[in-house]
């Protein structure tokens, strides 16, 4: 990641690009996210946590696809349902969060961010920074630090 989270939670004002996965609205923090992409085929991992649909090739790089309906435990998208990737770059691996689709980019004032609420599902509480109020709905702020370090750990405990 290119930017630490202690140095942006400083800042008085922050980006998020929105993503809708399943009918929730989620916020990833602008300097986490290096592309948008439609994947072409993915290839499935044997013995891969199951989050992880598998591998694409983007551009001459591997890709982990990471389906983030099942990582959230949200039920999951039907056969031919449109899905779109967001890149990732971690820990010097390229990810593709799988997600719905990908709205736009907004500037929320930091102090505006509520804390995750006790009775947040413990799934969620893990991968989550805190929340947003907006004027429509709500905005839960996804740390990808944490959904990526936990898949990792998944994988070499396994």
């Amino acid at each position: 990641m290119s930017m630490p989270l202690a140095t942006v939670r400083e800042e008085s004002h922050c980006q998020f690009v929105t993503v809708r996965i399943a009918s929730q609205l989620f916020g990833l923090p602008i300097w986490a996210v290096h592309d948008v992409f439609v994947p072409q085929r993915i290839t499935p991992v044997p013995l891969a946590p199951a989050e992880v649909d598998g591998v694409l090739n983007l551009r001459g790089r591997i890709v982990t696809a990471i389906n983030m309906r099942r990582r959230l435990g949200l039920p999951l998208r039907d056969d031919g349902d449109p899905v779109v990737a967001v890149g990732i770059d971690f820990q010097g691996e390229v990810y593709g969060l799988l997600v719905d689709e990908v709205g736009e980019v907004l500037t929320l004032d930091r102090s505006r961010l509520t804390a995750k609420p006790p009775n947040l599902d413990q799934r969620w509480s893990a991968v989550t920074d805190g929340v947003f109020a907006l004027e429509a709905e709500l905005l839960a702020i996804l740390d990808v630090e944490s959904i990526l370090a936990s898949i990792r750990e998944d994988h070499v405990s396994s």
